[in-house]
């Protein structure tokens, strides 16, 4: 019997090595992940350029306080303000550490501007992570289930209504932010109907009311979706951001990016991580962007997305159970009419693996090195396995 706790519905594989997008489970069978971890693998698997850069850094350091100034963290911290615009960031573990730092920072700057009760408005169907802060902002009752009384302070609309939030501005004087995935990626991959209009509205309100927009681009960012960071497919900046995932390609990472009045908000004692920004995880982080740039993979996630959409599109026509593909790069949500929650076996079986969220989307998250015959062969997979579970 396992001594683990019984957190997680496991698939039954271990696997023990991987190269690229593939990777072998301890009997020898070949797997196409399509998962990357959960967003995490954009590099795939053993990536050669990776593997040197952590390596090297491991033969000199792996951790020291943040008591000290870490060189590997400031020349992470000046890349990711280079390429996002914002001013400053805070390095953590992951992204639910990162958006707990993103509450925090908007009730204390709340607190600075008078307001005794800040409020934080967040999104339905919206993930944010399973600390008690993090949870409580998320809009998933099956997760929230059981941990009660969860954390006040949030106030909930439907995503994609800039409508629902104008109505609050103006009955409510205590908001002070607000907070949302520009990709609900565990809701559905939902994608608004036009993201520059939908951020737009979101900054013109903030801007408005003097409120923080915090962007959760913990799955969505680092090149996933064709551009650094979801928002980049906007004119707009938000005031604070919060990354992990793909940030450290694997190696666990969070940041909790900050720009204008935002960004001098925390003071010394204010917020704080042991692990946060250490040396090695900092050094994986700064060769993940520094590889993402130099192989030129936001333009080829952009690519390999919209042929992906396109194939799925073409084989499953014939599918009227099948509600719709829709994709920004290598994000990809296909959509049922139906709980296809089963099909994360059956492809499994398939030497494929993929995952299913909010009971009825597929949500494929491939590496972002993912080549175009090997996108042509999760399709071709793929769409043998969704058409032999909606024959059943």
């Amino acid at each position: 019997m396992s001594k683990m706790m019984d957190t997680y519905a496991r698939q039954p594989v271990t696997f023990e090595k991987g190269q690229g997008v593939w990777l072998w489970a301890k009997d020898g069978k070949k797997y196409l992940d399509a998962l990357s971890g959960v967003a995490v693998n954009g590099l795939g698997h053993t990536h050669p350029k990776l593997i040197k850069a952590i390596s090297e850094q491991i033969s000199r350091l792996i951790h020291v306080s943040n008591v000290y100034h870490i060189a590997e963290q400031e020349k992470l911290a000046e890349k990711l303000t280079a390429i996002s615009g914002m001013d400053n960031v805070f390095f953590c573990n992951s992204g639910c550490e990162a958006n707990e730092a993103a509450i925090k920072l908007a009730r204390l700057y709340g607190h600075q501007n008078g307001i005794d009760t800040p409020e934080i408005i967040v999104m339905e169907k919206a993930f944010h992570g399973r600390t008690m802060a993090t949870l409580s902002a998320t809009g998933n009752r099956k997760t929230q289930a059981g941990f009660e009384p969860l954390v006040g302070g949030f106030i909930r609309v439907a995503f994609d209504d800039l409508e629902a939030i104008q109505q609050i501005a103006s009955r409510k004087n205590n908001v002070v932010a607000i907070l949302v995935e520009p990709i609900q990626g565990e809701g559905g991959i939902n994608i608004p109907n036009n993201i520059q209009n939908y951020l737009k509205g979101l900054r013109d309100i903030c801007d408005q009311h003097n409120w923080l927009l915090m962007l959760d681009e913990v799955q969505g960012g680092i090149g996933r979706t064709g551009k650094w960071f979801v928002h980049q497919h906007s004119s707009i900046k938000p005031d604070v951001m919060t990354l992990a995932k793909g940030l450290g390609s694997g190696v666990p990472i969070g940041a909790c990016l900050a720009k204008g009045k935002a960004s001098h908000v925390f003071t010394p004692g204010k917020h704080g991580s042991t692990f946060g920004g250490n040396p090695l995880a900092t050094a994986a982080g700064y060769a993940t962007l520094n590889i993402i740039e130099e192989d030129k993979l936001c333009n080829h996630a952009l690519k390999m997305g919209t042929l992906i959409n396109e194939e799925f599109t073409k084989q499953l026509k014939d599918c009227p159970q099948v509600k719709v593909v829709r994709n920004l790069g290598l994000m990809i949500g296909i959509e049922f009419d139906q709980p296809c929650g089963e099909l994360t076996k059956l492809a499994l079986d398939e030497g494929l693996l993929i995952n299913v969220t909010a009971e009825k989307v597929i949500r494929l998250l491939p590496p972002l090195i993912i080549k175009e015959e090997e996108v042509l062969e999760l399709v071709e997979r793929l769409s043998k396995v969704i058409k032999f579970f909606l024959a059943k």
